[in-house]
């Protein structure tokens, strides 16, 4: 096993792979931005160094300055967390090409999988079905030749990026005379946010459920499925309650959910931690589904099949990449109870989840057993534009779902955050509903009227008047040190605190 990591990432993965490090006994490395200075990840790591300003394009998006913080500080392996660079083949080559350990899958399955449609004829090669599309268009495709694709799918269709993910690049089109229109505007977005323009159609599969299955494969070929998840509670293709295991899987439909993962991860010889996608159709045949995709690092809502399972997903990057087998509880996992993660965020979903930005003025994190709470934010935090609005994960785990759905509920009205508006009361809104409670569930669910109907504006007068004094104070404070804060927990001394955090 290598002994120091340099983590190329920020926020709460970022905090996250610094605990999995202690835990193993590795040396942890934060790389951080202008703008994370004193950012909880930095104060926790070993060592930390700077990569550049706020920007992200100047900072966590340049190769050559983190293998040079990684150089610097002595790191022997890079974990890329998710998002930024955690898929970019050229960054994993580049790490392993500087002689450091790259914590991921090699660069050659990045590639593989990282074009859509190459994983569309990967998964059909293994047996695995893909919903029907079209493959070969572009913006110069006459219009007349797109619409013909499209009427001979049938029905509407999605516009989708060939690279990347979070919904950038992908359109609905109902109408077939619309779609040169869509693909120009997919094309144009998917090259601003991924550096390549190459979109495909597939048939739009009406209301599905979108269930994803954890995999972990080591360098021996060892592979394990650690069962599914259920994402269908997104918006805009961003995922924003997810929960393990799908209230909509039996044993038979995991097990070939699993075989099917497998498989598409053998056949992109593929390594590391991932998850491949699948939709399962509300009005299809008994037991049928759809491969979409594969994400090719660990994901957002990993906890939930952590806590579901006990195995630590991050453990098992490090071990993967070491070239060591995978612990025994990865490759006989016991899976028990059920577990439902929330994505804390600093969006206003009763204003359509306009961002929201602004300094965390005060933090009150629920407790008790079976509550897991990962965050990259403290009292004094500032949230900005300069990166995604993801501010925690709150996360339960309870014996049956409805035990857990009822843990987090609690954990969330216990939750207090002010500062910036967040999309606490949406989680509310959704967990407390009759449908989400009988898993009625699929990927227009936030579409449904009442969940608009049942959200209200989040901040109220008394939450602005104490954000207000808080401001105040901090303001007030003597030589513009920072005010003592809600929570009793003072902000002064913050670099004695990021020195006393480290070990030696």
């Amino acid at each position: 096993m290598f002994r120091s990591v340099l983590i190329a990432n920020r926020g709460e993965i970022a905090l996250r792979v610094i605990r999995a490090c202690r835990r193993l006994g590795l040396r942890a490395v934060a790389a951080y931005s202008d703008a994370d200075a004193w950012a909880p990840h930095v104060c926790l790591a070993d060592a930390a160094v700077r990569i550049g300003p706020p920007a992200p394009r100047e900072s966590y998006l340049r190769i050559p300055a983190i293998l040079e913080a990684a150089r610097a500080t002595g790191a022997e392996a890079v974990h890329p967390g998710y998002g930024f660079l955690a898929e970019n083949a050229a960054f994993a080559r580049a790490v392993r090409e500087a002689g450091l350990v790259w914590v991921g899958p090699p660069p050659e399955a990045l590639e593989a999988v990282g074009d859509k449609v190459n994983a569309r004829k990967l998964a059909a090669k293994a047996g695995v079905p893909t919903v029907p599309g079209v493959e070969d268009i572009s913006p110069a495709t006459p219009p007349e030749a797109l619409e013909a694709a499209a009427r001979a799918l049938g029905g509407p269709v999605l516009v989708k990026a060939r690279h990347g993910g979070g919904g950038k690049g992908m359109r609905r089109v109902t109408d077939p005379p619309d779609l040169a229109h869509a693909v120009r505007e997919a094309s144009s977005e998917a090259a601003s946010a991924f550096g390549d323009g190459a979109v495909y159609l597939e048939k739009l599969v009406d209301r599905p459920r979108h269930v994803e299955v954890q995999i972990l494969r080591s360098r021996g070929g060892e592979t394990v499925a650690l069962g599914e998840r259920e994402c269908s509670v997104q918006r805009r293709h961003q995922k924003l309650i997810e929960e393990s295991p799908s209230p909509a899987v039996t044993p038979a439909l995991r097990k070939r959910l699993e075989a099917a993962a497998v498989a598409v991860a053998e056949a992109a010889g593929y390594e590391n931690a991932g998850t491949v996608e699948f939709l399962i159709p509300r009005d299809g045949p008994a037991g049928s589904f759809y491969f979409i995709e594969v994400n090719a690092r660990l994901q957002v809502e990993h906890p939930v099949t952590e806590m579901v399972t006990g195995v630590d997903i991050v453990a098992e990057q490090f071990r993967i990449a070491a070239g060591e087998k995978l612990s025994p509880a990865a490759r006989k996992p016991a899976r028990r109870g059920h577990a439902i993660e929330a994505r804390i965020t600093s969006e206003d979903a009763g204003a359509g989840f306009l961002p929201s930005t602004g300094r965390i003025e005060a933090l009150r994190v629920p407790g008790g057993p079976f509550l897991r709470w990962d965050s990259g934010v403290e009292v004094g935090s500032d949230v900005t534009y300069d990166y995604d609005p993801m501010l925690a994960k709150l996360i339960a785990w309870g014996e049956t779902r409805e035990e857990a759905r009822l843990r987090l509920l609690s954990g969330l009205r216990e939750l207090t955050i002010v500062g910036v508006t967040t999309c606490v009361p949406f989680h509310l809104a959704v967990l407390a509903s009759e449908e989400f409670a009988r898993g009625d569930l699929d990927i227009g669910f936030v579409a449904r009227p009442w969940v608009a109907a049942a959200l209200r504006p989040t901040r109220s007068p008394e939450a602005e008047a104490v954000v207000t004094a808080l401001a105040h104070a901090r303001r007030s404070a003597p030589n513009g040190a920072a005010a003592p804060s809600a929570d009793g927990r003072s902000l002064w001394g913050r670099e004695a605190l990021r020195e006393g955090l480290r070990t030696p």
